[in-house]
């Protein structure tokens, strides 16, 4: 019997903002007291007090006991794929969150267009033109579904990305944004990349699950045959130039060794050399300009060296306290600079094995490192909102400029040097990096320390550094990232609040903004917005990516139903039930079944066929129903409260049958996408205009007479009704029972009340026995008022008490 210990840390969501406002993005997974101590604790459940909230954290031991021939668990159902949208509102050509990574392409001829390449936060990737004092908007790379972590540029015209959902992505960096293959060997968040400027075939990722590849991109870019879809993505149906930008780049051999592990998920025969050794996550990687050379580092608090070519260790540096975030080498790959959430920069000599300087410059975590062309001076930034030139010679430092977010990423540009914080803007500052003494000759520098930072301020005696710099030279804007929401009562509203204080009212079966309050209390509006209405929870909703995602979950997200009239959709009866879920998957796919039917035919699926001719699983049509509301007919008209806006379209993130989870706008669609690209019931839904079963849930209650009242009671036993009735049948049954004494032995059998029904069965408040226009009484307009709850339904004469059960 082999027992193995797991651990995880359930944590508030006060602490998950500051995790993520310290560039933690997901928990570290390491062994033991490891994990507390890479969070900054000392014992495995503590109280403790973080960036001024109270939080908990819980880390959790878990133990699995495995023995041979135990498959109890082997047999557990797989669960659903999901479907989710996500909305926005502002101008697309900007982000919505933090920006975690830059690239400058540089054009080969003198009157070409540089180009700077931005990941961010929002899941997105943006090209920006650059100019002398401005940059222009030029492209949108959509197809990563969480944060982009990190971007390389290699190969001339080749764009390599890394995300926290565990891909790695290919792209052609002068394309219109379209991916031209997609890496999933990663375990976990993938957090690093880097790439040899004088290899282009060599690529190297590390991440969260301690694993680094090293790629090389000629043979991993070759053509994907259909049988190794399931492990490599193939975003596109070429590589869009990719393979002949290569074919004149010299391909480095790939040799074998012992060191060398072949990964399980193999495409078409190429394996990714993987560097084994981190027992941690990997935060930061840098390789020599020829590829010959790679350095790691994580929360082992060590630089590991690799050779790449073979995936062996060549040696292993210690000095740093905690966690490394951002490696350089220099070109030769003999100086490798090292920045940490020590505070400290660390110069090393990899042929003395040995740190020859230590810098004090930061008074926090050091996240960004970029240095001159020549290695003499480095640019320095991270938590403490400074960006710092110094001397690597001489141990001068000088403080450039302060910024208002923690610096993420540095990226030289000629003489500025463009940074990247966890805001949605980017700014450019002037840096003179071909001759960074003109920076010191303002004044305002300082001799750098080689202590922690702590000793480092006493050295300053106590005085705080002048920015050279006020304003930047160039800012790209972004948008204000949401970071609250409340989902209202009637779950097709959702309430947000902004960076920036702005509160405003989504709808979200339309994906639009209905009302724009302003910088306002956020918990009052929620309070004013507040509705005595139930409606079953069928979706869910987040702001990580800092925009309002929407998730659909089969069965649960067809659980919620409201009648036509509520909804005011003209020329359906008004008492026809409207399902939320399916209307608004027919909205958001309304251009996707477009572009089908002119693919394809109009031609409508009645047998459960896709249009294309491929059969939906059999599973799926076994579980599969039609719904009924009295329409059995394949209704593809999207009705007005389910239209989105074209203008504006969403983003559907989704996951099919092969391939992995991916990404695009709904106006990208073009129609080809099948059960491979989306899951089988959000296909059984728009197509066949089915919906998996569900619980017939009733709803039981009793009337009483209010008290005073003199009039009888009604009935003796319970009323069920449906999941959601309208009161105007309650007030009717009221009516024909009592005030006109009507028999309710001649009310219709599928609409209203029945009593003494076989079998104990109860009375049932049905639908749709007053759809056939006025009865006489109703003219008469009676004064009947239900009340619930002591809420007044509709005009005292009723009080109706309700008692759930489930039939």
């Amino acid at each position: 019997m082999h027992l193995k210990h797991f651990f995880g840390c359930v944590v508030g969501a006060h602490l998950r903002k500051c995790l993520d406002k310290c560039k933690i993005t997901k928990r570290d997974e390491v062994k033991g007291s490891s994990l507390c101590k890479t969070l900054g604790f000392s014992r495995p459940f503590q109280f403790y007090q973080c960036h001024g909230f109270y939080c908990y954290i819980l880390v959790l031991a878990m133990h699995r006991v495995g023995s041979a021939g135990n498959s109890s668990n082997s047999a557990r159902k797989s669960k659903e794929k999901k479907l989710t949208y996500v909305l926005n509102d502002a101008d697309n050509t900007k982000h919505c969150a933090g920006v975690n990574c830059l690239a400058v392409l540089k054009s080969p001829g003198p009157d070409g267009c540089d180009y700077l390449f931005t990941g961010s936060r929002d899941g997105t990737l943006k090209r920006w033109g650059l100019s002398e004092d401005h940059a222009t908007f030029s492209a949108t790379f959509e197809s990563h579904v969480d944060w982009v972590n990190d971007v390389v540029l290699t190969g001339g015209n080749t764009l390599v990305s890394c995300s926290s959902d565990a891909s790695v992505k290919v792209w052609n960096c002068l394309s219109d944004g379209t991916c031209a293959r997609t890496f999933r060997q990663h375990s976990d968040y993938v957090t690093c990349l880097a790439a040899a400027e004088k290899n282009s075939n060599v690529v190297a990722s590390g991440g969260l699950g301690g694993e680094v590849f090293i790629w090389d991109l000629e043979a991993a870019l070759a053509p994907v045959s259909k049988s190794n879809d399931a492990n490599v993505d193939d975003c596109s149906t070429s590589t869009n130039g990719l393979g002949s930008s290569l074919q004149n780049t010299s391909l480095r051999p790939i040799s074998s060794s012992n060191n060398i592990s072949g990964h399980a998920n193999q495409c078409q025969g190429y394996v990714p050399i993987a560097a084994k050794g981190h027992k941690e996550s990997v935060y930061a990687l840098a390789t020599n300009d020829q590829g010959t050379l790679l350095v790691s580092g994580g929360t082992e608090k060590v630089v590991r060296v690799w050779d790449p070519r073979t995936g062996s260790k060549t040696m292993k540096l210690r000095g740093h306290t905690d966690n490394i975030r951002a490696l350089l080498l220099d070109s030769t790959g003999r100086y490798c600079l090292s920045g940490s959430s020590d505070s400290m920069i660390r110069l090393w000599d990899l042929a003395q094995q040995r740190c020859i300087h230590s810098y004090a410059v930061h008074t926090d975590s050091v996240w960004a490192l970029a240095s001159t062309p020549t290695f003499s001076h480095v640019y320095s930034g991270g938590r403490d909102l400074s960006l710092y030139l110094t001397d690597l010679a001489t141990r001068e430092s000088v403080l450039l400029c302060t910024n208002e977010h923690p610096i993420l990423q540095l990226a030289l540009h000629d003489d500025g040097i463009w940074v990247a914080t966890s805001d949605s803007s980017v700014n450019r500052w002037p840096a003179e990096a071909h001759n960074p003494l003109k920076v010191f000759q303002r004044g305002g520098s300082f001799l750098a320390g080689n202590l922690s930072f702590s000793r480092a301020r006493v050295s300053l005696e106590g005085s705080t550094p002048v920015p050279v710099y006020k304003e930047p030279s160039v800012s790209i804007d972004g948008t204000s990232a949401i970071v609250q929401h409340e989902i209202l009562n009637n779950r097709r509203h959702v309430l947000t609040k902004d960076t920036a204080g702005v509160v405003k009212l989504w709808e979200i079966t339309r994906g639009v903004v209905i009302e724009n309050y302003g910088e306002i209390s956020f918990e009052k509006k929620k309070e004013e917005l507040f509705e005595m209405v139930s409606i079953p929870a069928w979706f869910t909703a987040d702001t990580r990516l800092g925009s309002l995602s929407v998730h659909l979950e089969t069965p649960q997200c067809f659980s919620a139903e409201m009648y036509s009239a509520d909804l005011s959709i003209a020329g359906k009866p008004e008492d026809d039930k409207v399902n939320l879920a399916r209307e608004t998957l027919k909205g958001l796919l309304a251009h996707w079944v477009s572009r089908r039917r002119q693919r394809f035919g109009s031609q409508t699926s009645v047998n459960g066929e896709i249009p294309s001719g491929k059969d939906l699983s059999s599973r799926a049509l076994t579980l599969s129903r039609v719904e009924g509301d009295g329409n059995l007919e394949n209704d593809s008209a999207v009705y007005p409260p389910f239209e989105f806006s074209a203008a504006s379209p969403p983003s559907i993130v989704t996951e099919g049958s092969q391939g992995g989870p991916w990404r695009k706008k709904t106006t990208d669609l073009d129609g080809t996408e099948d059960e491979k690209d989306f899951p089988w019931w959000v296909l059984d839904c728009v197509l066949n205009n089915r919906l998996p079963p569900r619980e017939n849930t009733k709803c039981s209650f009793y009337l009483h007479p209010c008290e005073g009242s003199t009039v009888q009671i009604l009935t003796q036993g319970k009323l069920s009704a449906p999941r959601i009735l309208r009161i105007h049948k309650v007030v009717n049954y009221v009516i024909e029972k009592m005030v006109l004494d009507k028999p309710v032995d001649t009310m219709s059998a599928d609409g209203a009340f029945a009593p003494n029904m076989p079998g104990g069965q109860h009375p049932v408040v049905g639908d749709g026995s007053l759809r056939s226009g006025l009865k006489p009484w109703q003219k008469l307009k009676p004064s009947i008022e239900i009340l619930c709850n002591n809420q007044a339904s509709i005009v005292d004469i009723w009080n109706i008490t309700y008692e759930t059960t489930h039939a």
